[in-house]
Parts: structure tokens; sequence; C-alpha cells
């Protein structure tokens, strides 16, 4: 629930609070004193669409801020946390400014977000009818959206179901047509998989292989240098001519110092260090000798390592950079052929399923078709006890669901958007399901019903919607309700019938009116008048909540024309006397 509204720099309003509670809350004033500029700051608060002509002259930005109580609403709380905001007593701050440039900025919970994400948080707590409204309830869509709202739960779970089929059939029917359209370039993408892969099973190369064969060419090239140079490091090391090596000038130096041993322990510890070394070029010199006798020059090894190193090759520059990547490609490549190769069976498949989702969908519309024709039933009679309370008491109200029947499609295999075969009728169809839906009214009796725009005056066409919007409410979870002069046009008793009307619904939802009407206004929780003061160029507007004395002076003026006519405050008193028992609050 909204429990208060702050406005600066709006329209003519300067800035004013209002504030909200329980029940109804009318707006009344004069015309041109500002009272649109609350549905115009609600508007702002929901994420609406700014206006920099809405600024005041003068000022350099507007703002709008809302309080709304968060008690009985945990999905706000989850939302304000999500968006970055803050709930604080339960309460949750809601602002929107907008500059006299035309930029736009808003908040939830003092957390600056886009507009988008204040028009998620706020736009479920408030539900805003207003003579526009009027105009896009004319439209078969609207219609159907209206009547689908009002079947509740149960309606909108089959219309749930009928638009998952609908979209798993777009999605089955554009698969396959794509694959009957592209099979040919299908094919030439398999043969072309098939070549490669091919190419690589040839070879049959392996992780790692190419630098094991890199090394092992290298190897094989320098094979007499390799040699040349093992023999002349075991000459060096241990010389089979008795030439001097390294073995026989350690062992000679090791001889000198044991033979001083006993005359300095220094000289003993050098001359077990040279015991160390003689070991270690001993095993050098063995192992130097067997390295020479391990190489080989194979020339046919050579030319085979040369040969697969020109293999490997040959895939890299085609299929990856690294024989790793190569295995990878040809992993891939190996499933997207299982599914080219599949085409045929593919499309059979999808075939299969297209048929399987159009017998569902059949079904489906059998059973949405059904039940909104139970709900239009059930709403066209609410709507028709409304209007009878809104002194059209031969008014009937009637709701037309139909559908466009087509002639069968060509034999073969149904292209996509087809007609669908629905209880022995080929029938078009669409996401909405295969019903048009069309609200009708007999203004009179025995007139026969016609369409909303045909059928009805200003002032009817002004209560059918007042009435539809009423019976509508009952559906909608929303808190908080908003009606812009929706009674426009509507005079008289059936003024009182509205202002009762209106008085009933906020005995379970907080409703906000602007009116002009007297008759709606008497039956209010909470009167709210907006004043016009000016000052030399400057008009501002402001907003009083009126007590009930106050009350009856504004009523005879929206009566007569002027306060203070005696007659007009007695009428006023009478009229606030009648509505006392039927309002909201008591």
């Amino acid at each position: 629930m909204i429990e208060e509204i702050r406005i600066s720099s709006l329209g003519v309003i300067d800035a004013s609070t209002l504030e909200l509670g329980p029940g109804l809350t009318v707006i009344t004033g004069e015309t041109g004193a500002g009272k649109t500029m609350i549905v115009t700051a609600l508007g702002l608060l929901l994420g609406g669409r700014s206006d920099s002509g809405a600024v005041r002259v003068g000022a350099r930005a507007a703002r709008v801020e809302g309080v709304v109580a968060t008690g009985d609403l945990p999905a706000l709380v989850a939302a304000v946390e999500e968006a970055g905001g803050e709930v604080e007593d339960h309460r949750v701050v809601l602002a929107r400014n907008v500059s006299a440039e035309g930029r736009s900025r808003a908040f939830v919970g003092g957390a600056g977000v886009p507009v988008s994400a204040l028009a998620a948080v706020a736009e479920p707590l408030v539900a805003v009818h207003g003579q526009s409204d009027q105009h896009r309830l004319l439209q078969p869509r609207a219609q159907r959206s209206a009547l689908d709202r009002f079947g509740g739960a149960p309606l909108a779970a089959l219309t749930e179901s009928w638009t998952g089929l609908f979209d798993r059939l777009r999605a089955v029917e554009t698969e396959l047509e794509d694959v009957v359209t592209h099979a040919r370039e299908r094919a030439r993408e398999a043969d072309l998989l098939r070549f490669g892969l091919g190419e690589v099973e040839a070879v049959s190369p392996e992780p790692g292989e190419e630098e094991q064969l890199g090394a092992e060419e290298t190897r094989l090239g320098f094979a007499d240098t390799l040699r040349t140079a093992a023999e002349q490091a075991r000459e060096a090391l241990s010389s089979e001519d008795g030439a001097p090596d390294a073995l026989a000038t350690t062992s000679a130096a090791r001889t000198a110092l044991e033979a001083v041993r006993e005359h300095d322990p220094e000289a003993g510890a050098l001359a077990d260090r040279l015991a160390e070394v003689t070991y270690l070029l001993s095993d050098v010199a063995a192992d130097v000798a067997g390295y020479a006798s391990r190489i080989d020059v194979d020339p046919a090894r050579l030319a085979g390592v040369s040969e697969r190193r020109a293999a490997l090759t040959a895939l890299t520059r085609k299929y990856g950079d690294t024989v790793e990547e190569v295995l990878a490609w040809a992993e891939r490549s190996a499933a997207r052929l299982l599914e080219l190769d599949g085409t045929d069976e593919r499309i059979e498949q999808l075939r299969g399923e297209q048929a399987g989702l159009r017998e569902q969908l059949s079904e489906a519309a059998e059973r949405l078709t059904a039940a909104r024709r139970a709900a239009a039933e059930q709403l066209a009679e609410e709507v028709t006890a409304e209007l009878g309370l809104l002194a059209m008491p031969h008014a009937r109200l009637a709701i037309s669901v139909h559908q466009h029947e087509t002639g069968a499609p060509a034999e073969g295999d149904p292209q996509p958007g087809a007609p669908l075969h629905v209880g022995g009728r080929w029938l078009r169809y669409a996401r909405s399901g295969v019903d048009e839906v069309e609200m009708l009214l007999a203004a009179n009796t025995g007139s026969e019903p016609r369409p909303l725009h045909k059928g009805a005056s200003g002032g009817e066409l002004s209560r059918v919607m007042l009435a539809l919007e009423v019976a509508l409410a009952g559906t909608s979870p929303v808190p908080t309700f908003v009606f812009d002069e929706v009674d426009a046009g509507v005079g008289g008793a059936a003024a009182v019938e509205v202002g009762r009307r209106l008085a009933q619904l906020a005995r379970n939802a907080q409703v906000l009116v602007v009116t002009h009407l007297p008759q709606v206004a008497a039956y209010a929780d909470r009167h709210v008048v907006v004043r016009k003061s000016q000052d030399g160029t400057v008009t501002s507007s402001g907003l009083t909540l009126l007590d009930e004395a106050a009350r009856e002076v504004e009523l005879s003026r929206m009566m007569a024309g002027m306060a203070g006519s005696d007659t007009a405050v007695a009428h006023a008193r009478e009229l606030l006397e009648v509505a006392q028992p039927a309002r909201a609050l008591g």
C-alpha cells in the first residue's frame, strides 16, 4: 500500500505531499488545478516515460517520491533487495527525478537504479485505469487479455500450457525447415569432414609424437658428428693408445699427495678428493664409450622419421597448429559427422514431433476455448449486473469467443503456420491460441449486441468500462487501484452508483480516484482537493486534506460551480449522509 506521495516541481505543482491510507481517496479540484499531475507522478514512479515538458517552469528538475508499506508484500521486499535498495521499518522509498533537459534518474530504497528496474519493482503495486484504458480495451487483443486475467489461475495454466506447446512447435518447424532447406549443404559438409577424418586416421598421430620425432631426426642427421665427438671425449678421458689422458693425470696427482699424507692432514684430504674425481672420471669415460658405441648411422630410419614428420606437418597445416589440436578437431568433426549422417533420420524425427505437437495443440486449443467461454459467460454476467447498478438496468454485455476458420492445408507435410485441425475444423492460430475475443453491448432491451465502439454512447461506454474494471479488479493481485476520471460522461443517479461501486472495491484494496463528480467524491474515506493559487506570472497548486466541513464546501462547489451557496451546501451535506453507510471504512 502507498502511504505517501511527495511531489515537487511537477507541472503546476510546486511542492506538495499526498498522504494516503486504506479505503477510497478522491482528488478533486477546479479544471487546470493539476489533478492529473497526481496520476502523472504515479506514472513516473511506475517507470513510465519521462517528459521534460512536465518540469515546472523555472525549476531545474521535477521529483516524485513514494513511500510504500511492505508489510504484506514479501515479493516487493525481495525485489527491492535484489535492486540493491534497503527496506527500513517495513517501508521503502521509491523516487524519480526528471531534469529540465530531459535526463531521468530512478531510485529504489536509496539505491540508484535504471528506470527499467524501478518499473520492475513498482509496476506490480499499482493498476492505473484512465480514459486512455477505455480506448485500449476496445482493442480485441486487450479484450482477450482482460478475459484471460479474469479467468484466474486455471485459465492462466491452460494459456501457459498452450504457449509452451506453441513455442516448441515453432522451434521444431524452424529446425525442420532449416534441415530440409540445407540438406545439400549438409551433404557437402559431411563429405569434407569424412575426407579430413580419413586423412587423420591414415596418419594416426599420437599426442607428443611431433616433439619426439623432431629430436630423433636431429640426432640421426648428425650421427657422424656425434660419434666423432664421443670418441674424442673418450680418448681424452681414457686413452687406448697410451696417450696422456685425464685419468692418468688425475691418478698421478693423487699418488703424489698420498706420498706426503703422513706429513700433513690437508694433503691427505686433497688426495681423498682426487680419489673421488678418479672414480667419477672412470664412470664418465665408461658412459661416453657406451654412448659412442650406440650411435649408428641409419639412413633408412632417418628417411622414415622425416617422412612421418612431413605427414604430421600436412595435418597441422589443415586441421590445427599442433597434433593435440588436430586430434581435438577430429573428435569434434566425428560428432558433427554423426549428426550430418543422421539428417534423414532427423527429418523423420522432427516430422513425427511436429505431428505430435500439432495434435497436442489441437487438444490444448479445445480446452483453452472451453475455459475462455466459461470465463466469458461469468464475466459477462458480472459486468451486466454491475451495469444494472450503474443505472443501465436494461443493458447486457456479451463476450464472443470465436475462431477464424480457413481451408485445409495442401496434402503432405504441413508448412509452418499451417491451419490447425481442431474439432473437425481448420482454424488459424497464434501464440495466444485459436480464439478471438470480442465484447458486445446491447444497451437496451430487444437490441442486438454490437461491438463496444459501435453500441455505446460516451457516457454508456464510461460506465461499461468502469463496470468491467470493477469486475476485473477482483482478479488483480495489485494492492492499489488508480482511476483517472473514468466516470467522465456519467451523471445523476449513475454517478451515485459509480461512487458506491468504487467504495465497495475499496473495502479490499487501496483506491485512488481523480474525479469531477460530487456523487463519487461523497463516498470517499479521504478527500483531497487540489487548489490553485496565482502570484503574478507564477501559478502553483497544492494538496489539502479536507475535514467534514471543508468537504461540504468542496462538494457544493462541484455541484453548483460556486462555494458558499446554502442550497448547494445542504445538498452536499445530504449527499455525504447518504454515502456514509457505504464507505469502505464506515
